[in-house]
């Protein structure tokens, strides 16, 4: 992989708070042009949820309330 396509399809944060032992990120690919919210917790559970850029920061200050809505089950996007 060259060091150009590496960047193109790197993700961005956009935004990161910590709060109560929750990390959540809100982040961008370029790739796609596509806008996520990650979710991770001390314990190491964590998920993530593929969001509209209508609703990214709604997702981001409520992501427990989306997942429950979408159906999430806990990924292991830490590895």
């Amino acid at each position: 992989m060259t060091a150009s396509l590496h960047t193109q399809t790197a993700r961005r944060e956009l935004d990161h708070r910590y709060s109560n032992g929750i990390d959540v990120t809100l982040s961008w690919c370029p790739t796609g042009n596509r806008l996520y919210v990650t979710v991770l917790d001390d314990a190491g559970d964590s998920f993530e949820l593929s969001v509209r850029p209508n609703e990214a920061l709604d997702v981001f200050n409520h992501p427990f309330a989306y997942a429950a809505f979408r159906g999430s089950v806990l990924l292991d996007v830490a590895a």
